[in-house]
């Protein structure tokens, strides 16, 4: 595989950062709704901050990935899988950006502060509003059942590319070499 075939150097760091900052997001997440112990506040003090980060880092990288295309997929590659490819690598760009916008509008709603650390609060994006509150919530829990979903099949595509087709894929995200 050529220099011309891997992501660039910074699209990678990005990718494997937040691969991990949207693995830890989801089990905290779901920790999170699964326990009213005190555990539960000290998630929330994780999650909105983690949320916002990866909001920021997501539009760094569609920005760098519509100016610093990906290389081309295997031509042998078949139409469909090229198409689901693309379609989710999408759908996971749009879930990196809407899941902490509709969060940030769930809490704006509810009237809860989107606290970022050092006392730093977030302005409201959404006016009081319980409805729509309950809305963005069942919204944001479905979102990121899409979210964990998408994000498993990616891994397993990315795993058949590296064990089974062996055809550099994989290694155009890891080493580039």
């Amino acid at each position: 595989m050529s220099r011309y075939d891997t992501f660039h150097p910074f699209a990678r760091v990005l990718h494997w950062l937040m691969a991990l900052m949207i693995l830890s997001m989801l089990f905290i997440g779901a920790g999170m709704v699964s326990t009213l112990a005190e555990k539960h506040a000290t998630l929330l003090a994780i999650h909105k901050p983690l949320g916002m980060a990866i909001f920021v880092l997501a539009l760094i990288r569609l920005g760098f990935r519509l100016v610093h295309r990906p290389p081309p997929l295997p031509v042998d590659m078949p139409e469909w899988q090229k198409l689901a490819a693309k379609g989710s690598h999408w759908v996971l760009y749009a879930l990196m950006i809407l899941m902490p916008l509709i969060g940030w509008g769930m809490l704006s709603a509810g009237k809860y502060p989107v606290t970022m650390g050092g006392g730093f609060v977030l302005p409201p994006i959404l006016p009081q509003d319980p409805a729509l509150y309950a809305w963005l919530r069942e919204a944001h829990r479905y979102l990121a059942w899409l979210f964990f979903l998408t994000f498993l099949a990616h891994m397993g595509a990315a795993l058949m590319h590296g064990l089974i087709r062996r055809d550099g894929v994989l290694k155009s995200m890891t080493t580039g070499n």
